[in-house]
């Protein structure tokens, strides 16, 4: 029997009573429901193959390989290997490896004219201590803004591109550096709830269109300082056999990117989309 458990006041789900391997529809469709609710779906003590794992996430939408193509696995690009080669040949601990998804506070893909819909992870190994990943509602931070603001966001549009204003792209191939800025409204209405929520990321905005760079970079300075609200958080302690989803239409996350490097903490991604490249 499948039981759904809140786990934070507006935020996140834990899924018990099932195997991913072996749902059916109408199982699939509780957990579904549970996502789009709670924007976090945890289902724990999963032991899975790679195809598993694949087969589960496809039937949340179209699984599209990470633009960071160095950290792709190598058999399965559509997966994205998190916490593996941290050390280089000298030994030196790889901070960009380390620390990826901890820079600060953000929702995946918001540099793609589609932005990714979901993000999942599946861990493989988790430290002794640390490692947690952070999650805080899109819906609770626009729910929180005074009238005067959303009335000014209200169908104002945010300039996004991978590695925002610090052009941070440590990450990417050189020859995939050169991205080209899109558009999306900063009070985003989510195409399944209806919900409206501060769609946002501090770390990939260039700058809201039609306000001049000083006003921009100012507004852009408020909103990263109201993103969180407290009673819209979760935060995840990880454990082996964890499947992790989040719905980035409506949430923001982080890793708190302070477990002990010499231990593993190592995930598959997927980045999960609506529709074909």
């Amino acid at each position: 029997m499948i039981r759904v458990q809140r786990l934070g006041p507006q935020i996140g789900a834990e899924i018990r009573g099932v195997d991913v391997k072996t749902l059916d529809d109408a199982s699939f469709a509780v957990i579904y429901r549970a996502w789009l609710e709670y924007n976090v779906v945890v289902v724990p003590g999963q032991e899975l193959a790679i195809e598993d794992f694949l087969r589960y996430s496809r039937r949340f939408g179209v699984i599209h390989p990470h633009p960071s193509k160095s950290t792709r696995h190598p058999d399965h690009p559509e997966i994205t290997l998190l916490g593996v080669n941290k050390f280089g040949p000298d030994g030196r601990l790889d901070a960009a490896i380390y620390r990826r998804g901890a820079e600060g506070w953000h929702t995946d893909g918001a540099y793609d004219a589609e932005p990714f819909k979901a993000t999942q992870l599946y861990a493989l190994a988790v430290p002794s201590r640390g490692g947690d990943t952070l999650f805080a509602s899109m819906y609770a931070a626009y729910e929180a803004l005074p009238q005067h603001l959303k009335n000014r966001l209200d169908g104002r549009k945010g300039v996004f591109t991978y590695g925002g204003r610090r052009k941070a792209t440590a990450l990417l191939n050189a020859e995939d550096r050169d991205w080209v800025p899109v558009r999306h409204p900063i009070i985003r209405t989510h195409p399944e709830t209806g919900r409206k929520a501060l769609y946002f990321d501090p770390g990939k905005i260039l700058e809201i269109e039609g306000l001049e760079e000083e006003e921009s970079d100012a507004l852009i300075d408020e909103l990263t300082g109201r993103m969180i609200q407290p009673e819209g958080e979760y935060r995840h302690r990880w454990r082996k056999g964890d499947i992790v989803i989040w719905d980035n239409r409506c949430s923001y996350h982080k890793a708190a990117g302070d477990y002990p490097p010499e231990e593993d903490r190592v995930h598959w991604r997927v980045s999960i989309k609506e529709r074909q490249p």
